[in-house]
């Protein structure tokens, strides 16, 4: 006779994989792969997402002992994804293989347009979308890898500097701290870049 595990929820799975059926592992990826894979792809690039996803499930199984509870698996799983993304961008910049080629003129214009506009309001066309969405990669990429990180959860995507500080494991003075530093860096960066 076999069991239906998967009707189970994370914690008992959890508390079965860590009395020895390390099988069972497999439902957690299973439930949340997508969760883990959205996480990487907002943060790495999409060739390097499935690695990172993996490298996330891989470090979670390894602090498996140490999940107390007290989050939903799901969320403590985050942290752990977030955290493998932060440690991809801090050894690409140690060792530089960051492709350090300057702006094309066309992204250097666009960054001029955009500074002059006097209304203030961007063009909403697909084409300064794909423009804007190209200069932040390439100012992001000349970041460290905390600064990128705090600007990525604080005002990229907009959550709360308590939360921020939690995925980050920082104090929440230090991430407000960063946030205001980061974000002065990369408005110098782009000023920078159109001369």
């Amino acid at each position: 006779m076999t069991r239906d595990w998967s009707k189970k929820d994370d914690g008992e799975i959890i508390e079965m994989v860590l009395a020895g059926d390390t099988e069972l592992y497999g439902i957690l990826i299973e439930r949340h792969r997508d969760h883990v894979m959205k996480i990487a792809m907002k943060r790495v690039p999409l060739d390097e997402a499935g690695d990172l996803a993996h490298e996330a499930f891989v470090r979670a199984y390894s602090s498996l002992p140490r999940y107390g509870g007290k989050s939903p698996f799901g969320n403590w799983l985050a942290v752990i994804a977030v955290r493998a993304c932060h440690d991809y961008w801090r050894e690409r910049y140690r060792s530089r293989e960051t492709s350090m080629n300057e702006l094309g003129e066309e992204h250097v214009r666009w960054l001029e347009n955009t500074a002059s506009e006097e209304s203030g309001l961007m063009d909403r066309s697909m084409e300064s979308r794909r423009n804007a969405a190209e200069v932040l990669a390439w100012a992001l990429e000349r970041m460290s890898p905390e600064d990128r990180a705090v600007l990525e959860l604080v005002h990229l995507e907009e959550r709360s500097v308590r939360e921020a500080s939690e995925i980050l494991g920082w104090s929440v003075p230090k991430t407000k701290v960063r946030a205001f530093r980061s974000r002065k860096k990369l408005r110098r960066l782009l000023e920078g870049a159109i001369g």
